[in-house]
């Protein structure tokens, strides 16, 4: 498998949930079930980059792709990532994630399996339309898997924020061959959730966990519904 870990850094997610963040994924490298899981899979190794994103065109590779073993590898990465200071930038920009992540795979390496791991804590709100640029990505045969973090009470009325941000990544984010999601709603939650999901693409298991559905299916999640956000804030910002 290559997998691009694709996280949001934008500025509605504070410095204490995006070390929390940073954490869990530095704990699920360590991990040692994870790595167990590596060397069970018919190859014994999974190619892994660590990408960092917000807006339009902010994206940051933290970590380039390394393969990953044995423990030794899988450490190797845990260092890097954890040696590396965390970015934050301006907006939310789904769309350009997941295009930018399916730029990556021109790795040189020859995958089975390629999946894009994106999460984050709010809608798109800038680019090409999130639906748009999930389809075009899943067209390449990439598996867009998300891991939506609804820790801070979500405010319906306000401007960044939406209530049912699950929702809105199973209708309008996640999609290929056995995509699915796993929701963070308590600090707490953010090691084990992040090490189950790795876990899972690792071993391409059918999880429990909110799967995806095939075809196209009606969403019931407003999937433009970070765009709406975005454009009545700049009418009440220009009053």
């Amino acid at each position: 498998m290559e997998l691009v870990l694709a996280v949001d850094v934008s500025w509605s997610m504070d410095i204490d949930e995006q070390r929390l963040q940073r954490e869990g994924y530095v704990a699920a490298m360590r991990d040692p079930e994870v790595v167990a899981t590596i060397g069970r899979g018919d190859w014994q190794r999974i190619a892994v980059t660590y990408v960092e994103w917000a807006g339009v065109d902010l994206q940051r590779t933290v970590v380039p792709w390394t393969i990953v073993d044995g423990p030794a590898s899988a450490n190797t990465f845990a260092d890097m990532l954890d040696a590396a200071a965390i970015g934050r930038m301006r907006r939310t920009s789904i769309s350009g994630a997941l295009a930018h992540g399916a730029l990556l795979f021109d790795n040189g390496i020859d995958g089975m399996r390629r999946v894009i791991d994106v999460s984050g804590d709010g809608p798109n709100n800038m680019g090409s339309p999130v639906t748009n640029a999930r389809d075009a990505v899943v067209a390449q045969g990439i598996t867009v898997n998300g891991l939506p973090i609804m820790i801070k009470d979500a405010n319906p009325g306000g401007f960044f924020s939406i209530e049912n941000l699950d929702q809105y990544y199973k209708d309008c984010v996640i999609g290929g061959f056995g995509a699915f999601m796993i929701t963070v709603t308590d600090p707490a939650q953010f090691e084990e959730a992040i090490r189950r999901k790795i876990i899972l693409e690792i071993a391409a298991a059918t999880p429990r966990i909110v799967p995806a559905q095939f075809g196209t299916p009606e969403p019931t999640a407003d999937c433009a519904v970070g765009e709406k956000q975005w454009r009545r804030w700049r009418r009440l910002d220009e009053w």
